[in-house]
C-alpha cells in the first residue's frame, strides 16, 4: 500500500481523557471485585461495563452477590470452585463481553483473591463502599505501593485488613495494580488522570524517560489541561511540537503517566528551559514535581549546559523550585530569546528562577 500524500495536522486535537484510557484498555480483560451493591451502585457499574463492551473490553465480575452476577453478565455465573476456571472464563468472554464469576465461600476477600490469581487479570479494581484511602490531613491518597502495604497491615483501618492482606498477596503474584474505589467512582478511576480512589502498585513506581510516539496523545493533552488551568503559557502548533519532542514524562509503574516537563536548550547562552513542567494533583506529595526536575537537570548535564532555568506565575511552583536548588533572578537576566512572542502581560506576572549546573 503507497503512503498518503494527505499532509497531517502538526497539533491535532488531543484524545479526551476518556478516549485515552479507552484505547489503552482496548482487547485486554479488566477484573472488577464487588462483594454486593445497591441498585444506584449496580446501576453506575452497568453503565461503565457496557462503554467498557462497545470499546472492545472484556469485564471478568467477581462478586458474593448472585443477583449482581446475574444483572451485569448476560451470561449464566460461573462459580469460583469450579475446575478449570481460567478455560471457563474464556470460553464464555467468545460470547459475552462480560463474565461473571460467583463467590459463594467466605471471608470473600479470600476465596476472590484465589479466583483472581487463577485468572491472571492484568488489570483490577475492587469496589468499596468506603472508596479509596485518606491522608491524616484528609485529602485522598491516590497510591500505595507495598512498602506503604505493608504499613497499612499492620496499622490501617481494621475493617480493611482482610482486603490489604489480600492486595499483598495478589502484587506478590504478579498482579500489576489493583484500584480501589467506590461504583460511583468508577467511570472516574478508569477513564480520567484524577482518578477517584487509591492505586495499589508493586512499588518503584515513579520512572522518568522521553516521550515515545505513543506518548504523545496524553502528553499533548497534559499540555492543554495545564494551559486551562493558567499554570503553562499557551503555545502554538509548533511550540507545542517543540515541547513535545524534548519532553519527557514521570510514569508510574512505567504505565500511568502522572506529570510532564521538557528542556529546551539554548545552545547560544549554554542554558536549558524547564518547559511545560505539570503534575496531575492526584499526584501531589508523591514526589513526582522532584523526579522530572531532576531528570530535567541529569539531561542539561548530560548536554553541558551550564545553567537550567524556569519560570512560573504560581508562588507555590516557585517555592517548589527553591526547595530544588533553583535562585530567583530577574527577567532580564534569562536568554533573550525566551522572550521572543511572549505575551507581554503574562511575563509582568513570572516568576523567574535559575540554577547553576557547572562543577
Amino acid at each position: 500500500m503507497k503512503p498518503s500524500n494527505q499532509p497531517i495536522a502538526s497539533s491535532p486535537t488531543p484524545l479526551s481523557e476518556k478516549g485515552f484510557y479507552l484505547r489503552e484498555f482496548a482487547g485486554r480483560t479488566l477484573g472488577l471485585v464487588v462483594e454486593g451493591a445497591s441498585a444506584k451502585e449496580k446501576s453506575a457499574l452497568s453503565a461503565v461495563c457496557q462503554e467498557l463492551a462497545e470499546n472492545d473490553i472484556r469485564v471478568v465480575l467477581v462478586s458474593a452477590d448472585l443477583e449482581v452476577c446475574q444483572d451485569l453478565s448476560s451470561s449464566a455465573a460461573l462459580s469460583s470452585g469450579e475446575a478449570c476456571l481460567a478455560a471457563q472464563v474464556w470460553r464464555c468472554l467468545q460470547q459475552s463481553a462480560c463474565v461473571a464469576v460467583h463467590v459463594q465461600e467466605v471471608p470473600f476477600a479470600d476465596k476472590a483473591a484465589q479466583a483472581l490469581l487463577e485468572l491472571g487479570l492484568s488489570k483490577l479494581v475492587w469496589i468499596d463502599g468506603q472508596g479509596g484511602l485518606s491522608r491524616d490531613d484528609g485529602n485522598r491518597l491516590s497510591f500505595v505501593d507495598r512498602e506503604g502495604l505493608g504499613s497499612l497491615k499492620a496499622t490501617g483501618d481494621p475493617r480493611r485488613k482482610v482486603f490489604f492482606e489480600q492486595c499483598d498477596v495478589l502484587l506478590g503474584r504478579g498482579v500489576p495494580s489493583i484500584s480501589l474505589c467506590t461504583s460511583e467512582g468508577l467511570a472516574d478511576e478508569l477513564f480520567t488522570y484524577v482518578g477517584s480512589g487509591t492505586l495499589f502498585t508493586c512499588g518503584g513506581y515513579v520512572t522518568v524517560r522521553a516521550f515515545g510516539i505513543d506518548d504523545c496523545d496524553a502528553a499533548h493533552s497534559f499540555v492543554l489541561r495545564g494551559v486551562e488551568e493558567g499554570y503553562l503559557v499557551p503555545r502554538d502548533a509548533a511550540g507545542i511540537d517543540t515541547i513535545l519532542s524534548s519532553g519527557f514524562g514521570a510514569f508510574v509503574e512505567e504505565h500511568f503517566l502522572a506529570g510532564i516537563g521538557s528542556l529546551i536548550v539554548n545552545e547560544a547562552s549554554q542554558s536549558g528551559e524547564i518547559a511545560s513542567l505539570y503534575t496531575l494533583t492526584r499526584f501531589a506529595g508523591e514526589g513526582v514535581g522532584g523526579h522530572l526536575v531532576q531528570h530535567a537537570i541529569n539531561e542539561a548535564k548530560r548536554l553541558g549546559l551550564s545553567t537550567v532555568f524556569a519560570c512560573t506565575t504560581s508562588d507555590r511552583v516557585g517555592s517548589f523550585f527553591e526547595r530544588h536548588g533553583f535562585l530567583r533572578v530577574e527577567s532580564q537576566e534569562l536568554p533573550v530569546e525566551k522572550w521572543k512572542s511572549y505575551p507581554e502581560e503574562r511575563r509582568s506576572k513570572l516568576l523567574c528562577f535559575s540554577r547553576s549546573i557547572r562543577p
